[in-house]
């Protein structure tokens, strides 16, 4: 096993290009539930609540469990030593940017520049009606559904609901990043979403290697990953900080 981070801190500490590609398990250490498998959130909400036209059909019932979910519970979350060893090696140059499929800003609060949010963010909100975009800290979260400042239309967060399309600029960029990688590290995703899951395919396809660092094996772990790195992300992650650290003395 001690031979597996070795061989993964020479890997990315020779690298021109390295990528981070992360999911819910990141987040799990910071207290916010996957939304799949055993304890996830869709085994006790209705994952119907982020289809589009149910939020403007039912909107104030949708609202309150969205609100509930990825404000009032979002809002104490903190970065966990995964998210800090990602930002300082972004920081020391040994990491390009970071494709996440997670709303929860961690990453920037952790102190990553370069991420790119695969399924947009919590951060903001956009008008239904005039298109506007608010950030977060100018709208008053109450249990009614937000409204548009401007035009009184419907708020909707900025993240993807089911049925929407991936925004452009984060699928081309993370599209370029697997062509262009000479590595890729990910970190907490199963490899059950599409079509986030096809990126670190798409990366394979260019000789990319792969580093995974997961508590299971996922989809990708026998199909396309070269280091399997087993057990909590901060943990994995901590250990893996001290071997690049090794390189820099």
């Amino acid at each position: 096993m001690e031979s597996h981070y070795q061989e993964a801190a020479r890997m990315i500490a020779g690298a021109k290009r390295v990528t981070g590609f992360t999911g819910a398990g990141i987040s799990v250490e910071s207290g916010i539930p996957p939304f799949r498998g055993k304890d996830g959130l869709w085994n006790k909400y209705d994952p119907d609540i982020l289809l589009l036209d149910n939020y403007t059909r039912n909107t104030l019932e949708v609202w309150r469990v969205i609100k509930k979910l990825f404000f009032d519970f979002f809002g104490d979350a903190r970065p966990n030593k995964a998210h800090e060893v990602l930002a300082w090696m972004e920081k020391q140059g040994y990491l390009a940017d970071i494709i996440t499929q997670n709303i929860d800003n961690l990453h920037q609060k952790a102190g990553n520049k370069n991420v790119y949010e695969f399924h947009g963010n919590s951060r903001q909100f956009a008008c239904m009606k005039c298109s506007k975009i608010y950030p977060l800290e100018d709208i008053e979260l109450t249990e009614e559904p937000p409204s548009c400042p401007g035009c009184g239309g419907l708020l909707k967060p900025d993240f993807i609901f089911f049925g929407e399309p991936i925004p452009s600029e984060a699928y081309n960029a993370s599209m370029y990043d697997a062509r262009h990688s000479d590595v890729f590290l990910i970190i907490g995703t199963a490899g059950n979403v599409f079509p986030a899951s096809q990126v670190p395919l798409q990366a394979k396809e260019t000789n990319t290697k792969i580093i995974e660092v997961n508590p299971e094996k996922s989809l990708f772990t026998n199909d396309i990953t070269d280091i399997f790195l087993q057990g909590k992300a901060s943990e994995v992650m901590g250990k893996l900080e001290k071997y690049l650290q090794s390189f820099e003395n």
